[in-house]
């Protein structure tokens, strides 16, 4: 298999309804309706999206019950990064080597479209639940992995443990798992909901194991990275105080941690009957990533 070709595969599809939702796109005043197109067409790896669907392949579900979760997946995630930015969070001026949006449209407006992105995301989730109850559960998961017991709390808490003057494992713990880990973890459950519930348990698992392997290599290229290959600022955790895991570990704990956790991620998918080939592939793309 050429990873990078399958990739691509599912990057497209996703794409093509990502472009056909921005087409559609026609609220008002017309400054809203360009700051949400503005961060949707930034880009980026599009990982939850991909990971839907590669997850749907493995358990054999057809791509169309999936794409408008994925969907609402992204718009969210998109509207945590807006915000996730504004001088009142991390402060961020750049965001995928742009302006960051607050910085395009002004903080207020940003605001607003993080706001009208999440608000929209769970209008799709709920037209999904017309289509009986895998869909409801599926949607309500989503919406849990980005709420007050998932993304947000994590949030709260970052914000929360900045300039602690002491570290402990179990409050990263909680930030990884809930403000990374949770919108990493809904994509890879929503297609076991949507089939039943086959391999629930392995893949919340692998979920959460992924998206800790996701914010530790994260905290790895805050040290080594390079704006040019991240698009962002890089540095910023050591300067704000943040609670990371080089913080807590130093930068070779980190990396210890980081290829520990990414063969616990292969180890729970080699235990899934189906085509794991891409997914095992994934995990050693985020492992190694520059970007």
């Amino acid at each position: 298999m050429d990873f990078n070709e399958k990739y691509s595969g599912y990057l497209n599809e996703f794409n093509r309804a990502l472009n056909s939702f921005c087409e559609n796109l026609n609220c008002k005043p017309e400054i809203l309706c360009e700051s949400l197109k503005y961060s949707l067409a930034l880009g980026g790896k599009r990982i939850r999206p991909v990971l839907m669907l590669a997850v749907g392949d493995l358990l054999g579900v057809d791509r169309s019950k999936l794409i408008n979760f994925a969907l609402a997946v992204e718009l969210i995630h998109t509207y945590s990064l807006i915000h996730d930015d504004l001088p009142s969070m991390d402060d961020d001026d750049y965001r995928r080597g742009k302006a960051s949006n607050h910085k395009v449209f002004g903080e207020g407006n940003a605001i607003l479209a993080g706001d009208g992105l999440m608000n929209t995301a769970y209008s799709i989730l709920f037209k999904e639940c017309r289509k009986g109850a895998e869909y409801v559960s599926a949607s309500e998961f989503i919406c849990d992995c980005a709420g007050i017991y998932g993304m947000i709390a994590g949030q709260s808490a970052d914000l929360l443990h900045e300039n602690d003057s002491i570290h402990n494992e179990n409050t990263l713990n909680f930030i990884y798992e809930n403000k990374t880990g949770k919108l990493i973890t809904a994509p890879v459950v929503v297609p076991s909901i949507i089939c039943g519930g086959r391999c629930f348990s392995e893949l919340k698992a692998f979920g959460r194991d992924l998206g800790y392997l996701f914010q530790v290599t994260d905290d790895i290229l805050d040290v080594e990275g390079s704006f040019d290959d991240l698009g962002k600022s890089i540095g910023k955790d050591l300067k704000e105080g943040k609670y990371t895991s080089v913080e807590l570990y130093g930068l070779d704990g980190s990396k210890l941690r980081a290829d520990v956790v990414a063969e616990r991620c292969k180890t729970i998918l080699e235990g899934i009957d189906g085509d794991r080939e891409f997914l095992i592939m994934f995990v050693n793309y985020v492992r190694n990533r520059k970007k």
